[in-house]
C-alpha cells in the first residue's frame, strides 16, 4: 500500500488527484492540506468525494507527510520549493504539479517567474515527468516536475517529426486553446463566465511562461535550438487542450499524409496513453474529457510543405493530475496504466 499525502488539494488538479486516486486499492490518501480550511471535511468542500474520503484538511507538516511514500503538490508555482527538500530528506518521493522543478536554467525561471529559487541545487536531480521521453528516469526518481498542460500536448505533437529530422527548426508554430480550468481554481475577472463565455481570446502573445518549458523539451528532442511561435488562446470551456501545431518540412524531405501517419504511429505504437488517430479523423478535447489520453492526427500540406498537427488532451488529466499519477506508477514499479482506464465523458 503506497501511503500519499497531497499538499495544497483546495484547487482543480488537487480534486483531480483525489478523484483518481481515492478508489484505488493500491494507495491511501494519508494527508490532505490545506492552511485555509484546516479541519474542514474534504467531501463537504467537493461533494463529489462524499463516501470516498473521509479526512479532514490538515494544515502541512513536514512531519505527517514525511511519513508518506509520496507526496503531491497542487499549489501555486514558488510554493513546493520551500518544502521539498525537508521531505527528500526524509525519504519521501515528491511529485510537483507546479513548474517549480520544469526549468532546468534558474536564470530563466527566475525571469519567467518572478522570484528567486529556494533550493536551485535540487533542480538537475528532478526527472521532468513526461513518460513518453523519461519513463526510465521517472521510474528511479525522488523529485519529478511534471510537465505543465499546453507543454503535454505542444511536445507530444512535434516530437515525432523532431526525432527524426524532418522539421525545419527555426519556424516551429504552435496555436493552442485551452478551457478556463487551465486558469485555476480562483477569484479572477478574466475566468468569469460573463467574460469567458461566448468568446475566444488569445493572451500571452508577447510572452508565455510555457514557452521556454515548451523550448526545453522540444531542443532535447531535436539536439538543437528550436525556434517556436506559441500563442494560447481562452476559450468558453471548462476543460480541454486544442493544440493545432505547424511545421515546415526540412527541404528535400520527401512526405505524404501516408508517410506522416506512418511515423506517428511508429512513434507512438507502445504508449498507453497517446492515441494516433487514423486518417481522416481529427482530435477533439470532447473526446478525451476526464481521460489519460492525447490524441494526435497529422497532415500533409503539399503546398507549403509543411506538416500540421493536431492534439486534444483534458488540461487537467494528461495534462496535469493524470500524468502525475502515471508517473506515481511508475515510480513504484505499478503497472503504468493503474487508475487511468477511465474513459473520456460523452457529452
Amino acid at each position: 500500500m503506497i501511503k500519499v499525502g497531497i499538499v495544497g488539494a483546495t484547487g482543480y488538479t488537487g480534486v483531480e488527484l483525489l478523484r483518481l486516486v481515492a478508489p484505488r486499492t493500491d494507495v491511501q490518501i494519508s494527508v490532505v492540506t490545506s492552511r485555509e480550511l484546516e479541519g474542514t471535511l474534504v467531501a463537504d468542500l467537493f461533494p463529489s468525494l462524499r463516501g470516498h474520503i473521509a479526512l479532514p484538511f490538515s494544515a502541512p507538516d513536514a512531519r505527517a507527510l514525511g511519513e508518506c511514500d509520496v507526496v503531491f503538490f497542487a499549489t501555486p508555482h514558488a510554493v513546493a520549493m520551500h518544502s521539498v527538500p525537508e521531505l527528500l530528506a526524509l525519504g519521501t518521493r515528491v511529485i510537483d504539479l507546479s513548474a517549480d522543478f520544469r526549468l532546468k536554467d534558474i536564470p530563466t525561471w527566475e525571469t519567467w517567474y518572478g522570484v528567486a529559487h529556494a533550493c536551485p541545487e535540487l533542480v538537475p536531480d528532478a526527472v521532468y515527468g513526461l513518460p513518453e521521453v523519461n519513463r526510465e528516469a521517472i521510474a528511479e526518481a525522488r523529485l519529478i516536475a511534471v510537465p505543465g498542460c499546453y507543454p503535454t500536448a505542444v511536445q507530444l505533437g512535434f516530437l515525432p517529426l523532431l526525432e527524426e529530422g524532418m522539421a525545419c527548426l527555426d519556424r516551429l508554430i504552435a496555436d493552442a486553446k485551452s478551457g478556463v480550468s487551465g486558469a485555476g481554481r480562483k477569484a479572477a475577472v478574466g475566468s468569469l463566465f460573463s467574460e469567458s463565455a461566448d468568446s475566444i481570446k488569445a493572451y500571452g502573445v508577447e510572452g508565455h511562461r510555457h514557452l521556454p518549458e515548451i523550448k526545453q523539451g522540444l531542443q532535447a528532442a531535436a539536439g538543437s535550438d528550436v525556434g517556436l511561435m506559441f500563442v494560447p488562446h481562452l476559450t468558453p470551456m471548462i476543460r480541454g487542450i486544442l493544440a493545432t501545431l505547424y511545421a515546415p518540412l526540412k527541404p528535400g524531405i520527401e512526405a505524404s499524409n501516408d508517410s506522416l501517419q506512418r511515423v506517428y504511429e511508429a512513434r507512438f505504437a507502445s504508449e498507453p496513453f497517446v492515441e494516433v488517430l487514423p486518417q481522416g479523423q481529427l482530435p477533439a478535447t470532447r473526446d478525451v474529457r476526464g481521460s489519460n489520453r492525447c490524441e494526435i492526427s497529422v497532415r500533409y500540406n503539399a503546398e507549403t510543405h509543411t506538416a500540421i498537427v493536431i492534439a486534444a488532451e483534458d488540461n487537467l488529466v494528461k495534462g496535469a493530475s493524470g500524468q502525475a499519477v502515471q508517473n506515481m506508477n511508475l515510480m513504484f514499479g505499478l503497472p503504468e496504466t493503474s487508475g487511468l482506464h477511465g474513459i473520456a465523458l460523452l457529452p
